[in-house]
């Protein structure tokens, strides 16, 4: 098994399909490891056995090994509906060497959506930058994962250009069109409001309509860590170029990093609280930390949920 992180073996992969099973495989491989134990993927999960109840479902083999009684949980006891939102903003197609913020979110969105599939959990994608460019119903067929693939393909091949994102009116539109009680997962790098904290209350009414409804959020902050959050560039003039509206400024690093750190430190923090305070989570995606995180993150809000 490659390593996950490493972008130069993943790019051997043939297509988005082998990289989603050789991730997601993987990852499953090393959860007999983790607080996990015991997780399958051929039925949905097994819940402890309520007195009263059918015995019919009773795993016998569980219980001969464990001397407690679990039931069986089977796909129309825990069939979830997840909604995948990808930011497809020009500012995602950040660093424009290796592997950028874009392509690590379709890789880890196509391996959610795999795993997705093993758990019978119905799931849907949405592209969006300024509005919502595309929107897919919520479905489990193999039919329907393929299909996503290949609009995710179509992204990975064709990133949008001078294209400024409004995630606000997006999640105001998602909440009205999506069923109740879905679990809504965001990739983005949350640049939208160039670190307005200001700004960040008409985002947070947009997520606390999300809440309304009932649905459950994730938020996946996709950054380049070295770069958006250190801003570790050579100490020597550069000419930085915004990838969403074409303004140009030639600055030295060394001058404005403290202040830009500082900038963001507020900003983030900020953003951080406003996630605490409506039961949000909220990860760090550093693109170049691979992609167990992002997975054992569903599980976790899963098992919750379920």
């Amino acid at each position: 098994m490659p390593k996950l992180n490493d972008d130069q073996q993943i790019r051997h992969l043939a297509n988005l399909e082998l990289l989603a099973r050789q991730v997601v495989e993987g990852f499953i491989t090393g959860l007999h490891q983790s607080p996990f134990h015991g997780f399958s993927v051929e039925f949905a999960e097994h819940r402890l056995y309520n007195n009263g109840e059918s015995v019919k479902n009773i795993d016998w083999k569980l219980l001969a090994r464990t001397e407690k009684m679990f039931v069986k949980q089977f796909e129309e006891e825990t069939n979830l509906r997840c909604y995948l939102l990808l930011d497809t903003s020009s500012s995602m197609n950040f660093p424009e060497k290796g592997l950028n913020k874009l392509q690590f979110s379709i890789y880890a969105i196509a391996s959610l959506m795999h795993l997705f599939k093993k758990q019978r959990d119905a799931f849907g994608l949405c592209l969006f930058s300024n509005k919502i460019d595309w929107l897919s119903a919520a479905k489990s067929t193999s039919a329907h994962l393929f299909h996503l693939y290949a609009e995710l393909e179509k992204m990975y091949n064709n990133p949008r250009v001078n294209t400024v994102t409004n995630i606000t009116d997006v999640l105001h539109h998602i909440a009205q069109e999506i069923h109740q009680r879905s679990m809504v997962i965001i990739f983005s790098d949350m640049l939208e409001n160039n670190l307005d904290t200001d700004k960040l209350q008409s985002l947070f009414a947009a997520i606390q309509h999300l809440k309304f409804n009932k649905h459950e959020v994730i938020i996946f902050n996709v950054h380049d860590k070295q770069k958006e959050l250190d801003f570790n560039f050579d100490n020597r003039p550069h000419h930085f170029v915004d990838i969403e509206s074409g303004a140009e400024i030639k600055v030295h690093p060394g001058k404005v990093r403290d202040a830009y750190r500082a900038s963001l430190a507020t900003y983030r923090h900020e953003l951080e609280l406003k996630c605490a305070q409506y039961h949000i989570d909220l990860v760090d995606a550093d693109i170049h930390e691979g992609y167990n995180q992002i997975l054992k993150t569903y599980l976790v809000k899963r098992n919750k949920m379920i």
